[in-house]
């Protein structure tokens, strides 16, 4: 990686734009779907280089620098949201005997103490399970909190409540305002039990503890947390009417004996070198442990200490994270299969001979993509190292016979699944399957797009309605919704229908027999195009017919569009102008509307749809206003309208209504909640006004 020193300021610039969006996006995987792409090894370099580079270069630290976050914003949620009173914070994170030992040192130095004063510390596992505080109130427990972005977590006190661990009232003399924060967690062999459980009901199979404890805490119905083996270790505090204790060792001491539990390896250490110590041992009995855990956690002891220390932007200078190395492993690639997801991706999973890595037994990893099996040259019978960094994702580190000589893995240009052609858009490493339509992989997800909001938006039929019928080999394609009639009497017989919503059903889909043209465009599913590009394309060539044409016109010309959207010439380059001359379409676009509309399997599809279906020609009434001609962008909650009615109502008027704010932005409507959008729209001086403000326009026009 290169050296931030050698780095000019635009090129750090860059990259830390870069690394803000990567461990943005990864944060909300981990926190807010519980579901990570990468190990936490891989995010923990992303967070040093971004670190690395803030040292280098401290006037480039950006406001949304991942060095000032904690966790990720609440996920749009049903439990609603709380306020921390007290902000539950991160740590900061150690590598190396070396940062620890730096650690002490700079503790000592901001205290100015001599260099034999004692720094005493505690030092305790670090538990991967879901960060939680607990309020309690005169003893007894008044609500639960997950961490959420440290100011703002999910209230789970009806969840924490099933949890056995948590006492409902504290034993003894007990402060009248006490948080206890810790973990809540899933031991390894109540994980395993649970997802043997999961897998014969045929439902979800957790990836690891960590993320089954993160899903089953955040339940709205009580009941299924309940029935999951949820535990709890305490492992500090937050907000508190009074601190009985001087120390960090006896306060712990003291919440143990109230009645909560706190980790057994909890200890005191008087210097780095003992830290170290009971960092070798905990490491060395680390799969030996009935839980997960990334590390040892170390806190100075004194609280007055940790007082004077306080907080840097997301961390307490008072503590740190030693984290522990990844498990390796080296066994041999026995095979490399190709998984379609529900989105056309192609995931390459390596089966492996299976082998023990960290006391967990690995027979397949993720190899990610194209690319990286071309970085790590992996064949079926290499030798490779596994790696299972923060016991969350298996991945390939080395391949150990790379040079031996083997035919190259060639990575297939066709979807296993359904023989569609796979395609990777340009700058994109992930390669997709063109045939959404028809892939059985993601024939039940299109479908259930298909029948939409804001598509073509049939009422009675919902996912269940659509999983259950899919199964049932009722419906392969859009096409067979509109011949569901022929089946009446077979839906009769399934459990829950009647004849009143049978025939409700029906007589919503045949309410969609002339379905506006831009909603059956943006129910295809086509990569890139949304609902706005879809009327923007209508808008153009007012009917379907005309935009294939132009679309499989343009596709002949496709290579010669450079990175600008400009074209060198073709047979097509007038088609390839035109489409790229609407205002809002660019290269992707082009690329995934000549992608659908050259693979046979989509045209079949298409046409059988049309066979079906007879949108009329897509025109736009306009009326005269102010906003006529202007690009609109609507955020926040509206709170008199939905969001497809702003920009049906946006589209009226004449305007453009974009899905993000520009440059090109001429009008921002802002409701309350407003957040990035409202903030770029002030930062680039644009208009904003509030959902009243755009009701007057609207009466205005007529």
């Amino acid at each position: 990686m290169t050296d931030p020193a050698t780095l000019s300021e635009a090129e750090a610039a860059n990259e830390l734009m870069r690394l803000a969006k990567v461990i943005a996006h990864h944060n909300w995987l981990y926190h807010a779907e519980d579901s990570p792409e990468i190990s936490d090894a891989d995010y923990d370099a992303l967070v040093r280089r971004n670190a690395a580079l803030e040292a280098a270069f401290p006037q480039l630290v950006r406001a949304d620098s991942p060095s000032r976050k904690v966790g990720h914003e609440v996920a749009a949620s049903p439990l609603a949201k709380v306020t921390h009173e007290v902000r539950m914070m991160s740590l900061d994170n150690a590598f190396a005997d070396e940062d620890v030992e730096d650690f002490v040192g700079r503790v000592r130095r901001y205290l100015n103490l001599p260099d034999d004063a004692e720094v005493a510390m505690t030092a305790e596992d670090k538990i991967d399970g879901l960060s939680c505080s607990l309020r309690y109130e005169q003893g007894r427990l008044v609500r639960a909190a997950t961490r959420g972005d440290g100011q703002v977590g999910e209230d789970v006190t009806a969840n924490v409540a099933t949890i056995a661990d948590i006492p409902q009232q504290l034993s003894g003399e007990v402060p009248a305002v006490f948080e206890v924060r810790g973990e809540v967690y899933m031991a390894k062999a109540d994980f395993a039990a649970l997802n043997q459980r999961q897998e014969a009901a045929g439902d979800k199979v957790f990836a690891n503890p960590r993320n089954a404890a993160a899903g089953s805490l955040r339940q709205k119905d009580a009941s299924v947390t309940a029935a999951r083996p949820l535990r709890f270790l305490a492992h500090g505090w937050g907000a508190a009417s009074a601190v009985p204790e001087d120390t960090q060792y006896a306060m712990m001491q003291r919440i143990a004996a109230w009645g909560l539990p706190v980790s057994p390896q909890l200890v005191r250490c008087a210097s780095a070198a003992e830290l170290l110590a009971h960092y070798r041992r905990i490491e060395h009995s680390r799969a030996d442990l009935p839980f997960d855990i990334d590390g040892v956690v170390y806190k100075v002891d004194r609280l007055d200490w940790q007082e004077r220390l306080g907080f840097v932007a997301k961390a307490p200078r008072w503590a740190i994270a030693h984290k522990f190395p990844a498990e390796r492993a080296e066994t041999t690639l026995e095979a490399i299969d190709i998984q379609v997801g529900r989105t056309g991706k192609l995931t390459p999973v390596g089966r492996l001979t299976p082998v023990s890595v960290g006391g967990v037994m690995v027979a397949n990893v993720t190899l990610h993509n194209r690319d990286e099996i071309a970085r790590l040259g992996v064949r079926p019978g290499d030798r490779v190292v596994i790696q299972r960094a923060g016991d969350v994702i298996p991945q390939v580190v080395e391949n150990l016979t790379r040079e031996t000589e083997r035919t190259a893995y060639l990575f297939p240009g066709f979807c296993p699944q359904c023989g569609s052609e796979a395609v990777a858009e340009d700058g994109e490493v992930d390669v997709r399957c063109t045939g959404g339509l028809i892939c059985p992989a993601q024939r039940a997800e299109r479908l259930k797009h298909f029948v939409s909001r804001g598509a073509l938006d049939i009422e009675g039929l919902g996912e269940k309605t659509i999983d259950e019928f899919f199964a049932l080999g009722w419906l392969e394609s859009p096409a067979d919704i509109f011949r569901l009639r022929r089946r009446r009497s077979a839906i009769l017989e399934r459990e829950g229908w009647k004849d009143k919503s049978v025939d409700n059903l029906f007589a919503a889909i045949e309410a969609k027999r002339a379905p506006d043209a831009a909603r059956l465009l943006f129910g295809l599913g086509i990569r890139h195009v949304g609902a706005v590009t879809a009327r923007d394309l209508l808008k153009r060539f007012v009917t379907l017919e005309r935009l294939r044409e132009v679309a499989q016109l343009a596709h002949q010309s496709q290579p010669s569009v450079n990175a600008n959207g400009e074209n060198d010439g073709g047979n097509s380059a007038e088609a390839l102008a035109e489409l790229l001359s609407i205002d809002g379409i660019g290269p992707a676009v082009v690329e995934a509307l000549g992608d659908f509309f050259h693979e046979p399997h989509n045209i079949t599809v298409w046409e059988d749809i049309l066979t079906e279906v007879s949108p009329p020609p897509y025109v736009v009434e306009t009326k005269a206003s102010e906003v006529a001609g202007k690009t609109v962008v609507f955020t926040g909650a509206l709170e008199t309208m939905s969001r497809d009615e702003a920009k049906a109502q946006a589209e009226k008027l004449g305007a453009r209504a974009a899905g993000s704010v520009s440059a090109k932005t001429d009008l921002v409507v802002a409701g309350p909640g407003a957040g990035s959008k409202l903030k770029k729209a002030q930062d680039l001086g644009i208009p904003v006004i509030d959902e009243a403000a755009w009701a007057e326009i609207v009466r205005a026009a007529g």
